[in-house]
């Protein structure tokens, strides 16, 4: 089937184009709420991954933990979550996305209640691991929950706002584990986040299937989610996938983004704490307001590309024009280091972890732009992999560099032009997005 009429998808949508606009304020809105259990997931996801950035100088001071022993649990949380991202995000697509994201929940909630029962490094390393893991599957099921629920022109939206759940959870972690820590000790924070998961299963298996199966969506709503041409629901082989350039352009972007997201999360309390003399319970509002106005850059950024597409821009200039903004918002970073006042030194952090979210879910959403929707999950599991390689080395970098220098200079300075490296990247290799055709001979079992 040839997807390349017109010349992307979302146009495809764009150009029965009034249509579907008109359309979008009637048919009702229960993907809205899918879109709301992904929030909810993607919230717990990175509370899971928050906690040990939140407790690193408690672990540190409890523990006897160096830079480079703190760095080293960050490493063995990125090698399996690479590891995870081509092995988990292809059991989503083998076993489809309700069945594969609730395992992938409750194996990496069983891991991180698993925190409180280890004693030493190695102990930490092993659950560090297991979370990594598990955690992988979170986003390739999301994005394919995306592109099975929403059409084209509305993709970047959901991302955007699902997305978001990784700023909630990196701001509701500072403001409740703090304070558990310090009535009931470490360990209780890792119980109580790991166990949030078993509610959320609960919830996605009350309500998510697939549109054509839900009885609470309406005719007129299952019409316009499938608004978009419509491609042949067949398995692909992940090799198939490699040859073509879309495919680099995700993952070359993942690796070269995803670090700097890791440091923020991992670094940033430690940040804080050591540049500015905060307390563990001094932390939480500076992140907080972190990560709120994080937020805004996250659904701020898939809006700005969903608008210029409704306005009849192609999807290849929306998507990167939207990036580009995000690229240069970001640079105002590489000063945060040299900042003397607190505050200064959060809202330089804030700008630049809320261009990244910007940034992000644009680059999260080309996958379910140019491929199509029965080969997205493994798309995102490549590029996923590919940012949790880069995610490795940043955590050796920094964690070497924080040894023998103190300063956070030098992480700074790499967070600052990242983005405009990345963008240059998407676009030598892929200058159009143009939407890939899976040929007979490359889809099957996969």
């Amino acid at each position: 089937m040839n997807r390349e009429v017109p010349a992307d998808p979302a146009d495809a949508g764009a150009a029965g184009g009034s249509l579907g606009s008109k359309l979008a304020a009637n048919v009702g809105y229960f993907r809205w709420v899918i879109c709301a259990l992904l929030l909810l997931g993607t919230t717990k996801n990175y509370m899971d991954r928050q906690i040990l950035g939140v407790l690193k100088t408690t672990l540190q001071h409890n523990l006897g933990w160096s830079e480079i022993d703190y760095a080293n649990l960050v490493f063995a949380f990125q090698a399996a979550y690479a590891l995870g991202m081509l092995v988990v995000s292809w059991l989503i697509d083998r076993l489809g996305t309700r069945v594969g994201y609730a395992a992938a929940m409750i194996f990496w909630s069983v891991a991180s209640m698993g925190h409180a029962l280890a004693h030493s490094l190695s102990d930490f390393v092993v659950a560090r691991f297991s979370l990594g893991f598990g955690e992988s599957g979170v986003f390739p099921a999301s994005i394919k929950s995306v592109s099975e629920w929403f059409p084209a022109r509305e993709r970047a939206l959901a991302t955007g706002i699902f997305n978001a759940g990784t700023n909630i959870g990196a701001i509701v972690t500072p403001l409740i584990i703090p304070w558990i820590t310090i009535r009931w000790g470490w360990r209780a924070g890792f119980v109580f986040t790991g166990a949030l998961g078993f509610l959320w299963v609960v919830l996605w298996l009350a309500f998510y299937r697939k549109p054509e199966e839900h009885p609470r969506v309406s005719p007129e709503e299952l019409a316009y989610i499938r608004s978009d041409p419509q491609e042949p629901r067949t398995r692909v082989k992940w090799l198939s996938l490699l040859p073509h350039r879309q495919t680099w352009a995700f993952v070359a972007g993942k690796f070269v983004i995803d670090p700097i997201w890791w440091f923020y999360l991992f670094w940033a309390p430690d940040f804080l704490q050591r540049k500015h003399g905060l307390s563990l319970m001094q932390i939480g509002i500076p992140l907080m307001v972190i990560y709120v106005i994080s937020d805004v850059g996250s659904v701020a950024g898939g809006w700005l590309s969903s608008l210029l597409v409704r306005r009849g821009r192609t999807v290849n200039a929306a998507r990167k024009f939207a990036m580009l903004v995000c690229a240069l918002s970001v640079l105002p970073v590489i000063y945060a280091s040299r900042a003397r006042g607190l505050w200064t030194a959060v809202l330089l952090v804030a700008l630049g972890a809320a261009a990244h979210q910007g940034f992000s879910c644009n680059l999260l959403t080309l996958p379910s732009d140019v491929f199509p929707s029965r080969a997205v999950a493994s798309v995102v599991g490549i590029g996923g992999m590919s940012g949790a390689v880069g995610g490795m080395l940043i955590a050796k970098i920094v964690g070497y560099v924080l040894e023998w220098t103190g300063s956070y200079r030098i992480p700074f300075l790499m967070a600052g032009f990242a983005y405009i490296l990345a963008l240059g990247l998407i676009h030598l290799l892929s200058p159009d997005l143009r939407p890939v055709t899976l040929e007979a001979k490359e889809t099957g079992t996969a």
